[in-house]
């Protein structure tokens, strides 16, 4: 009898345990902190070095030496893809993707060019068709952007950006993931984004769902031409809204917000949010702005064709060593060359791509038809389809206020398909919707897209 009574009290603990974890969301995924330190500064610095070694990657230069020119660099960055696939025993998928562009005096490919992409796809165990892409840029230049012989050693403008894909490849070749993920060696941005532009060309005919595209361009200086020597900060670009968009999107935009929530903005803030979650001493600075003022780079292809992307670069730009032939002139030396590069900074950098990349692959598909409702009343709904993925934990809501830049609220609903927030009026936030996964890891965030009727 005594037995009896001391174990109902011990049931309906464990009754009360399990009804906390139907409400709990999984919080962290340690295996981003294993990332982090896998990234390597060493490996990092040695295919900085090799890419400037080949004196120039213009997009016009030579193809047919196997030291010099563009030809030997795409070549040696497909090697290196297929060796971390000898690594992992055939996960990677390695190939080049090559377009030709007639040439044409007026503009900045004069002569017919192939443009070739190095492409290596890690499928995905679930999702195969869904992709999440990092990428850099393979090609280089000096001051005048037609010149495809002088030396054009590229060691930050892009051989940073490129040399941390081939890192994140190696690390991230160690893990399964049910997302395919994409890492890809862009050529011809210098000469008007082309390779960027067939890529997206061929997701659209493809019918790729991708997820969100990590731009690295420009991820290893830390001295400023404004005199600022910071190596704690980095920039993430990011448009506001969708390019593409309908009308309808639009006049919805107009009476119940979102200016600020397009796709892009949304993989921004993620990336900020796996920063701050997961490293120490580094702060992520989200620009509204597609990219610096005026100026373009290798994501907006994609957002062209309507899907989220972003670029990701130093926070202080030295542009003494952009695009400049290299020489001395009143004590100041021109020039892209290795002695710009920090190594360590493009390691933190790198580790952040990594991360986001493994968070998005590793997390359950965003919930689709999010919608809003709570006008003239005290509290706010949100409603969303649920998705049948095994792995996931429940959903997660989120709100802000209207001029925050993040998302500051959050509560996790469980595994529903709708939820009340009492007390939250409508008309003082703004929401959305997140799918939370068994192991920690979160999709974006989806912005609601219809009205409860």
């Amino acid at each position: 009898m005594k037995f009896q009574l001391l174990f109902i009290p011990f049931l309906l603990c464990l009754n009360l345990i399990s009804n906390a974890q139907v409400t709990t969301s999984p919080q962290s995924d340690s295996r981003h902190y294993d990332i982090i330190s896998a990234v390597s500064a060493e490996r990092i610095e040695h295919d900085i070095r090799k890419l400037a070694g080949f004196g120039t990657r213009h997009t016009m230069s030579d193809t047919v030496s196997n030291t010099r020119g563009i030809g030997a660099a795409r070549r040696w960055i497909k090697s290196e893809f297929d060796a971390i696939s000898k690594e992992c025993k055939g996960c990677l998928t390695v190939s080049y993707q090559r377009t030709m562009q007639p040439g044409d005096p007026k503009s900045r490919i004069t002569k017919d060019t192939e443009i070739v992409n190095v492409i290596a796809i890690q499928k995905g165990s679930v999702y195969p068709n869904r992709y999440v892409i990092m990428s850099g840029d393979i090609d280089s230049r000096v001051s005048d952007g037609n010149n495809f012989t002088s030396d054009s050693p590229g060691a930050n403008d892009n051989a940073s950006g490129m040399a941390g894909t081939l890192e994140a490849a190696r690390v991230l070749s160690k893990y399964k993931f049910p997302t395919s993920i994409i890492y890809v060696g862009l050529s011809g941005e210098e000469q008007g984004l082309y390779g960027g532009k067939f890529l997206a060309e061929k997701a659209v005919n493809e019918k790729w769902e991708i997820v969100g595209v990590l731009n690295n361009d420009m991820i290893g200086n830390i001295e400023g031409v404004d005199g600022v020597i910071d190596n704690s900060s980095f920039r993430v670009f990011s448009e506001p809204t969708p390019v593409t968009e309908d009308e309808r999107s639009r006049q919805m935009r107009r009476f119940y917000g979102g200016e600020v929530d397009g796709v892009s903005r949304q993989l921004a803030r993620y990336v900020d949010r796996m920063t701050n979650m997961y490293f120490t001493n580094l702060n992520s600075k989200m620009i509204y702005r597609l990219d610096r003022f005026g100026r373009g780079g290798h994501h907006r292809p994609f957002n062209d064709a309507g899907f989220a992307g972003v670029r990701i670069m130093e926070t202080h730009e030295n542009y003494t060593r952009q695009h400049q032939d290299i020489r001395e002139e009143n004590g100041i030396k021109y020039g892209d060359v290795i002695e710009g590069v920090n190594f360590e900074y493009a390691k933190k950098l790198t580790g952040v791509n990594a991360i986001t990349l493994a968070g998005l692959a590793w997390a359950p598909p965003q919930p689709t038809k999010v919608e809003i409702g709570g006008a003239v009343q005290p509290s706010t709904t949100l409603r969303w389809n649920k998705s049948e993925d095994k792995n996931i934990a429940g959903y997660k809501i989120y709100w802000r206020d209207t001029t925050s830049p993040q998302w500051e609220y959050s509560r996790y609903v469980g595994n529903v398909n709708e939820f009340t927030l009492e007390g939250i009026v409508i008309d003082n936030y703004l929401f959305g919707v997140a799918t939370v996964g068994k192991d920690g890891n979160e999709s974006v965030v989806a912005y609601p897209n219809g009205l409860i009727r």
